[in-house]
């Protein structure tokens, strides 16, 4: 490890000196190096020269919008879009009005184009509204122009690169699990990209040893737990948690955090087959007061697996409370409860429903699934980890349930939703969204079903947006952008479409649990 950290100081000061010339004499070409280090996934090394490069982009654009339009090429504008937008500057998809004027000029002159095409495309993916009805209909009219050169050029050598662009949109992805030939297609090998390159090596290197590492304290603590010496639960993979925050805590000094968000994850995952498999109706009734009173008293007539569960949920929760009240001076611990009691009333819910045999309208059921995800509980405690300034306020919104936590937990339960009524092997009632959406509109077919639900997810991708990519947020950059990877991380684990992204996760935990069996 030493070597490699020697290696990546030698690198990173001639990477950051590159940066700091290329932002002082070419704006433009500093932001496609900007485009190249987060598509590298290290961009943690660079924040301050990134938002040197997107500052300064920022006030040549804003100066004279028309005239930066016009002395651009069409790919150059859309990146510049795309990465300010990204970075939080208010930049306006007016900049593209004039393009969408002319359907038919934008055709004959972009028809042929793939790369400005994909990077209109691309930055159609961060719309936030009605206020990018411009962004919108061009991203689409490039979706279309890309789908129809794909089906002329079945064999070209772009071909790929341009199928798995409009299948996994930059902004949908997490970099560090795409196939890097696909990902800098479009980056010549040169000098200065090639300095960049061999320090995403070094990175890769580095974070893989330390992903092994966590893996093994994460295995250790399963196995020491009361739950994991369950039949039931004897199986449970402790790394399918672990990838969680694997992939949302990305900078690689997060190790504490990685270790500690796994821990609520499991439980998440273990309460979800607890009141979907293992309980029965009362027991879940009897499980769900115990959360709410916040003691095992009265819990007797319950099964051990149950009380195990329960004792496990107390007890880590409690900890980390009294790890943040030690750091803050302001204990969290009723908002972290309060984030398990909405997960138990939802999933009892549910239970309810299952037990009843009646389907819920769509929009109840809904409601209760998008709670009943966990989702809002993995991001209280993920805000915590942060260790953000911590104020009431911010308790108060948390444990309101805001806007950002609920709209990645509907699009992680409309992606699962959808997944889970596309797989061929699903018969009969599989209790989705689409299944209550089809029972009240009886005239719907799967497939129309289906695309609404599809809609559905790109609205609230949209709301999403909105909230991640303002500057004046309620909540730090830190914690949305966790919030961002989080949703990025559902297709990957609910692979509602084919996901090329796929065999590079599994690669990655495959080399984490040989890791694991090496060191037995």
């Amino acid at each position: 490890m030493d070597i490699l950290y020697a290696k990546q100081a030698v690198l990173l000061k001639e990477a950051k000196h590159i940066m700091k010339k290329l932002i002082s004499e070419d704006p433009m070409e500093s932001l496609c190096m900007v485009d190249l280090i987060q598509r590298l996934g290290i961009e943690h090394h660079f924040q301050e020269h990134i938002e040197a490069a997107l500052e300064k982009q920022h006030f040549i654009v804003i100066t004279d919008p028309i005239d930066f339009v016009q002395s651009h090429q069409l790919d150059e504008v859309a990146l510049s879009f795309r990465l300010l937008r990204q970075g939080g500057y208010s930049v306006n998809a007016d900049i593209f009005e004039r393009l969408k004027k002319n359907k038919v000029q934008f055709r004959e002159a972009y028809g042929e184009d793939v790369k400005s095409l994909i990077a209109v495309y691309e930055s159609a993916q961060l719309s936030i509204g009605e206020e990018d009805t411009s962004l919108e209909d061009l991203g689409q009219l490039s979706r279309e122009l890309l789908h129809s050169w794909l089906s002329r050029n079945h064999h070209h050598h772009e071909a790929q690169y341009v199928a798995i662009s409009l299948q996994q949109p930059l902004h949908h992805n997490l970099p560090r699990f795409v196939d890097k030939t696909i990902l800098l297609r479009n980056f010549n090998p040169d000098k200065e990209s090639v300095c960049f390159m061999e320090l995403a090596e070094i990175n890769s290197c580095i974070v893989r040893l330390m992903n092994q590492h966590e893996g093994l304290q994460v295995s250790k603590w399963w196995k020491g737990e009361a739950m994991s010496k369950e039949p039931k639960f004897a199986e449970y993979e402790a790394l399918k948690w672990y990838m969680w925050s694997m992939a949302c805590f990305t900078d690689p000094s997060f190790s504490d955090q990685r270790l500690e968000l796994t821990k609520p994850i499991s439980l998440v995952y273990i309460i979800d087959d607890i009141f979907d498999v293992y309980g029965t109706l009362d027991q879940l009734i009897l499980f769900t007061d115990a959360v709410k009173r916040w003691e095992l008293t009265g819990t007797e007539c319950l099964p051990e697996f149950m009380k195990n569960c329960l004792s496990a949920l107390y007890e880590i929760t409690n900890a980390l409370a009294e790890k943040i009240y030690k750091k803050h001076g302001l204990n969290p611990i009723n908002t972290l409860k309060k984030s398990w009691v909405q997960l138990l009333n939802a999933s009892l819910e549910g239970a309810h429903w299952s037990d009843s045999g009646e389907l819920p309208k769509s929009e109840e059921y809904l409601k209760h699934a998008t709670v009943s995800t966990g989702v809002h509980v993995v991001l209280v405690h993920s805000f915590f980890l942060f260790h953000q300034n911590i104020t009431k306020e911010t308790l108060a919104i948390l444990d309101d349930f805001p806007d950002i936590i609920y709209s990645v937990a509907k699009i992680l339960r409309l992606c699962d939703d959808l997944e889970g009524h596309k797989n061929k092997n699903q018969s009969g009632f599989d209790g989705s969204y689409i299944e209550c959406y089809m029972r009240e509109h009886q005239e719907t077919s799967a497939e129309d079903a289906e695309r609404h639900v599809e809609e559905l997810i790109s609205m609230e991708w949209k709301r999403l947006n909105r909230q991640v990519l303002g500057r004046d947020q309620q909540f730090p950059s830190s914690f949305t952008k966790f919030c961002l990877s989080a949703a990025r991380m559902v297709p990957l684990m609910y692979h509602y479409r084919t996901n090329p992204s796929l065999s590079n996760l599994h690669q990655h935990v495959k080399s984490i649990a040989n890791a694991g069996v090496a060191h037995m």
